[in-house]
């Protein structure tokens, strides 16, 4: 199984999943999986579609947000959040390392904490996004 990596209190991010990995994250106790991944970079087996089936027969929410450097838009960083909170437990976001899943997070939580809490938060996590202080602020 994919080993989530754990940003906030029930925000995990991880690398792609595969679609075996769906059950046993539900079974671990994941309450929904969001896919940052878009379509066009993977494999014709792991499109979200696909994915969205296997998370339906397990019993786990599952949503899709593609992101990219071009989509990473205010409504996409709000949407992402609303995902995020209308979770009724841990949430599951990847991506294709985790990062736009961390950074997603992080736009998200600008103006709730401080920037140096946020990016101190995600280096725990093993996101360095100091790049994105500016925009944190």
């Amino acid at each position: 199984m994919v080993q989530p990596i754990k940003v906030s209190q029930n925000y995990f991010v991880s690398p792609q999943i595969e679609i075996e990995d769906i059950k046993q994250l539900a079974d671990a106790g994941f309450t929904k999986i969001i896919c940052n991944r878009p379509n066009e970079e993977i494999p014709s087996e792991l499109h979200s579609d696909f994915m969205a089936i296997a998370a339906k027969e397990a019993r786990i929410s599952f949503d899709i947000l593609p992101l990219t450097h071009q989509s990473m838009t205010p409504e996409n960083i709000l949407k992402q959040a609303e995902l995020i909170d209308a979770a009724y437990g841990p949430v599951l976001a990847y991506c294709a390392s985790g990062t736009r899943c961390t950074v997603i997070w992080a736009l998200g939580q600008s103006g709730k904490i401080s920037a140096d809490d946020i990016i101190q938060t995600a280096l725990k996590a093993g996101y360095n996004i100091e790049g994105l202080r500016q925009a944190l602020n």
